[in-house]
């Protein structure tokens, strides 16, 4: 605003400056051929800084090549996972092509005014705002320069009109060159601050776009980790467990034993029946896996009970059972999905590669935690190599201990997994009560 209030002020003063001259010039010699010749350079002059003047406040608001006026997205470039993501480009508040231009421009200008000076000494005060445009538009040695060349002139010019030379003559146009190079260069302060605080603006601009992407780019890869665990932990193992039983159905069918087919097939008509609901609950957008209709306790109790069914419909000898173990209390729903998807998990891996015959699962309330051990006595495996690099499958599974992990590590707590070959397994949760939970 101040740049801008100075900028008129020049350009004013520059018009006032010239019209006073041309008056007193015409009022001095009304019929005169230099008085018309002073009007119709006056009117050249006029006519060029106008000119002049517009060239550059149009350079002032052009941006640079591919940026926006305000300093927005030029392009578009592509991040991560192929989405795009907008490139500020700051702001330049002078072209190329005026810098080209402008020391023609201001030579003519000064040319002009020159012989506007030899005709009439009332031309002299216009000397002032060109001390301005020299010092804004020439480097600091040749502004100088131009400035002391220029109150010569003016001294000579008054010299040559008067006829004689008075101190007053020389101190004044020397006064007025001082006080015009200590204002230009407050003036070149202010400009030079204002371009610093553009940049600064139009690279907090361009941080805070790339901040915005980052942070969107971070929550879609969040949200496609979230959904890859739901669907893994929940319709996936539903529907492995259908495939096995349904392979199960097929051989008692093909031995004849229609009984044991029937009851396979219900177990697949109820396991289907879950994953539906798992699905339908993906639907209404409560795939955050809410426990909705009973409490933790209770659906762990049921996912054993399921897990046993499915092992006898496929022919498997495996029986689960749930312990609790201290007094339950109401959980944050995020650590209540986490136990149960974590035994849901562990079971689905017990009953397809344990070879077990028994499996516990331990839902503890002791102290300041809350604890979860899932039991069994199949053949075992190696936990340290399988945790240190899980490996998932080519088929897409594989992603279990990956994800139970991944879940527990959310909520600060703990995972141990304890495992040896021929010596079955344990998997023991503990997640950290705060006071509010207890």
């Amino acid at each position: 605003m101040v740049l801008r209030v100075l900028r008129i002020a020049l350009h004013v003063g520059f018009a006032v400056l010239l019209a006073v001259g041309v008056a007193r010039t015409l009022l001095t010699a009304p019929h005169a051929v230099s008085s018309y010749a002073a009007l119709a350079l006056a009117v050249v002059l006029a006519a060029v800084y106008v000119a002049g003047t517009v060239v550059e406040k149009r350079a002032a608001e052009k941006p640079a090549s591919g940026a926006s006026s305000t300093g927005r997205p030029r392009a578009r470039q592509t991040g991560r996972q192929g989405q795009a993501r907008p490139v500020y480009q700051p702001r330049t508040r002078r072209s190329t092509s005026f810098k080209r231009y402008g020391i023609p421009w201001l030579a003519v200008v000064t040319a002009l005014w020159v012989a506007l000076l030899v005709i009439s000494g009332d031309f002299s005060w216009l000397a002032f705002p060109l001390f301005f445009l020299h010092i804004h538009l020439l480097g600091p040695r040749h502004s100088i320069v131009a400035v002391v060349v220029i109150t010569a002139v003016v001294i000579a010019a008054q010299w040559y009109h008067a006829g004689d030379l008075h101190v007053a003559m020389v101190l004044g146009p020397m006064f007025g060159a001082g006080f015009a190079v200590v204002m230009a260069v407050a003036y070149r302060s202010l400009y030079t601050e204002g371009v610093n605080q553009r940049r600064a603006l139009d690279e907090l601009r361009r941080t805070r776009a790339e901040l915005a992407s980052t942070q969107h780019e971070a929550g879609v890869l969040a949200e496609r980790e979230r959904l890859a665990r739901e669907i893994h932990d929940t319709l996936a193992q539903g529907l492995s467990s259908i495939v096995l039983v349904s392979r199960a159905a097929d051989q008692a069918l093909e031995t004849g034993d229609s009984d044991t087919a029937l009851e396979q097939v219900r177990t697949v008509h109820s396991t289907a029946a879950e994953n539906l609901s798992e699905a339908r609950a993906f639907v209404r957008g409560l795939s955050t896996g809410e426990v909705q209709d009973n409490s933790l306790v209770e659906r762990l109790r049921r996912t054993c009970e399921t897990t046993e069914r499915e092992a006898a419909a496929r022919g498997d000898g495996l029986r689960c059972r749930f312990e609790l173990d201290g007094e339950p209390v109401q959980l944050p729903a995020p650590y209540e999905v986490a136990l149960l998807r974590a035994t849901q998990a562990s079971l689905s891996n017990v009953s397809r590669h344990a070879q077990a015959t028994t499996a516990v699962v331990t839902l503890g309330f002791v102290g300041p935690d809350v604890t979860l051990d899932v039991f069994d006595d199949g053949i075992g495996f190696d936990s340290e190599a399988a945790l240190a690099a899980p490996a998932p499958r080519p088929d897409g599974s594989g992603y279990g201990l990956l994800s139970i992990a991944e879940r527990i590590a959310a909520l600060n707590g703990h995972l141990q997994i304890e495992s040896s070959d021929g010596e079955g397994t344990v998997v023991a949760i503990r997640l950290p009560l705060g006071e509010d939970d207890e």
